[in-house]
């Protein structure tokens, strides 16, 4: 069976009889896990063990393990710092915030493959304009050079440690005031106005990008559609302009910035034809029969080899990780980081 083109979430910390049913619909490509999901390191290594053994090939499995305030898996799992201090430490030393950067890349990498999860949903590139609340400290740096440096940084760590990146939120959410979680988030900038917003994806797909989650915001210049269900954002801008050729994932279309096109089913179909990969639905348990339904005989040959090249590569094991001089070294690194003054970004 192959990757089928959702990504889909749990209710707690082990597979209910219904859920486990989901994982063998052919619609489903993946799983998606929140704080609800963690418990405990063997309870998350038990759920984890659950979700790949029940079909072959195995689910991708991923998580929003940013840092700072967007952590799923705390104790015993390094703290890590929110993106913006690396922004700070290198307005202070660029050296030193690209080697924090990549410390902070491998660590959150080597931590998450140890229990064989493929990936973080991260790093933030949106630019840091000061409008956005739900970016916020999430973002590097108001500076699209200093992102761009920052993020091929951390992309270094991750794949170091066998992970992909997945840069987000394409074309960017950091002009759009709304939080697209729970309302319909709009920038009303021109594409002249986004030239420096895309600079960091321009940099990262020349270095090999291989995931970009799109954002659920309007730009009505340019399309009167959310970009995640947008044929001019997905396929001509970013696979035609830009030249992208890694997966494209939505973000997750029960949130409320997608609702305007129909219901979910609608949605998810949108989201596929503009050109889509892997489509977010997450905590919706009561709406996924139906969809799951709709999508059964959905097939995308190039999606599902982009998909495959997503999943995790090599990896040590937790006890074998956390006794390594790099683990140490790294966890070092992100703990000065945490612990320097917080300053206010240049640029």
């Amino acid at each position: 069976m192959s990757l089928g083109p959702l990504m889909i979430s749990l209710r707690g910390t082990s597979l209910a009889a219904d859920e486990r049913g989901w994982l063998n619909s052919p619609a489903v490509g993946g799983i998606i896990l929140f704080a609800r999901n963690y418990a405990t390191p063997e309870q998350l290594r038990a759920l984890v063990d659950d979700i790949r053994s029940a079909r072959s090939p195995a689910l991708l499995i991923a998580v929003d393990q940013e840092g700072g305030r967007v952590q799923r898996f705390h104790a015993p799992f390094t703290e890590l710092p929110a993106a913006r201090l690396l922004g700070h430490l290198y307005d202070a030393d660029p050296a030193a915030g690209e080697q924090a950067a990549r410390s902070l890349g491998w660590t959150m990498a080597a931590e998450l493959r140890a229990f064989g999860i493929d990936l973080s949903f991260a790093p933030v590139v949106d630019l840091d304009l000061g409008l956005a609340a739900v970016i916020g400290d999430r973002a590097l740096h108001s500076d699209a050079e200093t992102v761009a440096r920052l993020a091929l940084a951390f992309d270094a760590g991750a794949h170091e440690a066998g992970m992909a990146i997945t840069a987000k939120h394409f074309p960017t959410h950091a002009g759009a005031t709304g939080d697209s979680h729970t309302e319909i988030a709009v920038d009303g900038r021109s594409y002249a106005d986004l030239f420096e917003d895309l600079e960091p994806y321009r940099r990262l797909v020349d270095g090999g990008l291989q995931a970009v989650m799109v954002a659920h915001v309007i730009f009505p210049k340019l399309d009167p559609l959310p970009a995640s269900l947008s044929r001019w954002w997905i396929t001509n801008q970013l696979r035609g302009e830009l030249k992208f050729h890694g997966a494209i994932i939505s973000d997750d279309m029960s949130m409320a910035g997608a609702a305007g096109v129909g219901d979910l089913t609608a949605r998810v179909e949108r989201a596929l034809d503009a050109g889509c990969d892997l489509v977010l639905v997450c905590n919706v348990p009561d709406e996924l029969p139906a969809l799951l339904e709709a999508l059964d005989r959905y097939v995308s040959p190039a999606g599902q080899l982009r998909l495959v090249r997503l999943r995790g590569r090599q990896h040590l094991r937790w006890d074998e990780l956390r006794a390594s001089p790099k683990w140490q070294h790294a966890t070092r690194v992100l703990a000065d980081l945490s612990a320097r003054p917080k300053l206010e970004l240049q640029g």
